[in-house]
């Protein structure tokens, strides 16, 4: 067995076998310390190496270096898929009845999702942002009566944070969906790939509301100046000028 260095301990480690439950069949897989995944011998599917639901790359600074950019990133978007699944039940949760609310959410959402297979932004950033960008709404109109943007930019992060720590996501993680959260009403203020693809997602959803649809011309020209990046614009373009 060859030793290897790991860059995030700064020491050299000696990989040992763990036994760990499939979590789809129940079938005890043996797997390596220096392995992230294997596939089950009796139902085929794949094994994540979780320690309590968590891996060192979930915190990890040298996560990517360590396994390489390509592992790193389909790691993060299996994550990103249950996390993803919890936050839609926290969002139902926080918003009841409230339909309106947790439909544009998910909108906005599956519109951040295709963004992001061709703006390579952080699917752990992005999706989060996404499914909680507009929760200081209910905030701002039990306080100020007014569902206004600013309002809603102002009273969000708070919330948004309480869901976040709930849920486990790391303080780095949640600064930066803060940050996208305290400014999805104000392009320019943060200039961040994570931040152009939610701004983005929220105007593919938006704009039929937003601007007379019929006026080919004039939605045109909205269309040239709003969005922040090529993939939503040529998206708009084909949904809405077609």
């Amino acid at each position: 067995m060859m030793l290897f260095e790991c860059p995030g301990a700064k020491r050299v480690k000696q990989p040992r076998p763990e036994d760990i439950k499939c979590p789809h069949c129940g079938y005890e897989v043996e797997i390596w310390t220096d392995e992230i995944e294997v596939i089950c011998p009796k139902c085929k599917d794949k094994v994540l190496h979780l320690q309590d639901g968590v891996s060192c790359l979930d915190w990890c600074r040298s996560a990517r270096e360590c396994v390489g950019k390509e592992v790193y990133d389909k790691y993060i978007q299996n994550r990103t898929i249950t996390m993803k699944q919890n936050l839609l039940k926290e969002l139902e949760i926080y918003f009841g009845n409230d339909k309106k609310r947790i439909n544009h959410a998910r909108k906005v959402m599956y519109f951040a999702e295709k963004l992001l297979r061709l703006e390579e932004g952080d699917w752990h950033i992005v999706i989060p942002a996404a499914i909680l960008h507009d929760v200081g709404i209910k905030i701002a109109e039990e306080k100020y009566g007014s569902s206004a943007g600013y309002l809603q930019e102002k009273e969000g992060p708070a919330v948004a944070n309480g869901i976040l720590l709930k849920l486990g996501v790391k303080k780095e993680d949640i600064d930066e969906i803060n940050e996208i959260i305290a400014n999805h009403h104000s392009p320019g203020k943060v200039d961040t790939r994570n931040f152009k693809i939610l701004y983005d997602a929220d105007w593919l959803v938006n704009l039929k509301d937003e601007v007379d649809t019929k006026d080919k011309i004039k939605l045109k020209e909205i269309i040239d100046k709003v969005f922040l990046t090529k993939t939503a614009k040529a998206l708009a373009e084909k949904i809405y000028l077609s």
